[in-house]
């Protein structure tokens, strides 16, 4: 399935680059709303036009539902589920429970004795609760005179906090340190690293961490693989060049869902991606037509590098390279490495998306990979392009060269 690209031109006189899956998912991430998100909204979370949305929207109305379109009671919990998760954080973030005093080991007695001293100095006399105390009357008079100080520096932490958690609740809590950063400073907000770090730690704001994965590449012995085109060097000097692709699984209910992708190597923008319940060739020719519709159909020489799994090695998809003048490649068998980008992708999506989720339906695993997948092209930052998004790179990288060419 492919994504709208704002930093591409369209192909006039060529096929709608939006496939039927494409306008479906759309259709049901809007519906999933229930009125509460406008078409605007939506239609800038998944990177189309808010009309063309709502034409789909309306088309789908005057469809009759068929069985298949019909929600279940699963699908009806799963649009409680995402209006539940649209009003903010989910809850289990670590986060104290409101007006509750937590302290860091060791503060109780550091951040009270001066306020007991304050308290009761006028009973007392400073130097006699200092005495039995133990502390220098010196330090108490510090910390007095650094009240003012002390409450500003507060505010300020407490409001950079609350932007931290804005960002992290955009990005559904994906988000690590580097990211968290890269979005602040993007926003105008230049922060010191460390002190986002010693913040989310302290405030319990934790980015998703990568879980185990499972093998899915099948190797078909009886095809001989193409050559390796790409040498793990995975870089292109422009747009389709070089691509990669790769299947997953997503695990839904109590089988699998399969999720194939073509990435550019560019921009690491997912230029096509389609899910279906088989690993059938028919799954990796559907997403490579996607990905060939995205372009225009003007592919002819990009160079599509994959694993020697037996879907790529098939002659049906060879055959349907061929059509397109695209130039197969192939890794070694049992080398990540040699594959890399695409398992990178992979790794973020199931640290970022799937990070404890518990799909009981297609329907919900499909809203929930387009609305990560679209996030990922629009906004996602990158950290080998300058924590740039896919689609913010695409457009700088075409801006410089019109600038280059019109000098």
């Amino acid at each position: 399935m492919d994504l709208v690209d704002p930093g591409r031109e369209v192909q006039t006189g060529c096929p709608s680059k939006y496939s039927d899956e494409f306008r479906r998912d759309a259709v049901a991430l809007y519906r999933a709303s229930e009125g509460r998100r406008t078409f605007a909204a939506v239609a800038k979370e998944i990177g189309v036009n808010h009309e063309t949305l709502r034409n789909w929207v309306r088309a789908a109305d005057t469809e009759p539902a068929s069985a298949g379109q019909m929600l279940n009671a699963e699908e009806r919990a799963e649009l409680a589920r995402l209006r539940t998760a649209e009003r903010g954080v989910a809850g289990r973030e670590g986060d104290p429970a409101p007006g509750s005093r937590v302290f860091r080991t060791g503060d109780e007695v550091r951040a009270r004795r001066w306020d007991f001293i304050s308290a009761h100095a006028a009973e007392f006399g400073v130097q006699r609760l200092c005495e039995i105390l133990g502390v220098a009357r010196s330090g108490y008079y510090a910390w007095r005179a650094g009240a003012r100080a002390r409450a500003d520096r507060a505010a300020a932490e407490a409001a950079l906090v609350g932007e931290i958690r804005e960002v992290h609740r955009e990005t559904r809590g994906a988000y690590g340190v580097p990211r968290v950063r890269a979005e602040l400073r993007a926003q105008g907000r230049v922060v010191n690293r460390k002190r986002i770090a010693r913040l989310m730690r302290e405030h319990g704001i934790i980015g998703r961490h990568l879980r185990k994965r499972c093998r899915t590449l099948v190797q078909d012995r009886s095809v001989p693989p193409a050559p390796d085109l790409v040498g793990r060097d995975f870089t292109a000097g422009g747009p389709d060049v070089r691509w990669v692709g790769d299947i997953t699984y997503l695990p839904v209910g109590g089988s699998w869902m399969y999720l194939a992708t073509v990435i550019d190597l560019h921009s690491r923008r997912l230029v096509g991606w389609s899910m279906a319940d088989h690993m059938c060739i028919r799954l990796v020719a559907d997403v490579l037509k996607a990905a060939v519709a995205t372009c225009g159909g003007l592919v002819d020489g990009v160079i599509f590098h994959s694993d020697r799994g037996s879907q790529y090695g098939s002659a049906e998809f060879a055959g349907l390279c061929r059509c397109h003048g695209i130039r197969r490649s192939m890794g070694k068998v049992g080398s990540s490495y040699d594959n890399a980008a695409a398992e990178s992708f992979f790794a973020s999506l199931k640290r970022e998306l799937m990070h404890g989720a518990r799909w009981a339906s297609q329907h919900q695993a499909r809203l929930e990979v387009f609305r990560w997948v679209s996030f990922c092209n629009l906004r996602r930052r990158h950290s080998t392009l300058g924590y740039l998004s896919p689609v913010q790179f695409e457009q700088q990288t075409a801006a410089s060269r019109r600038i280059t060419l019109a000098a």
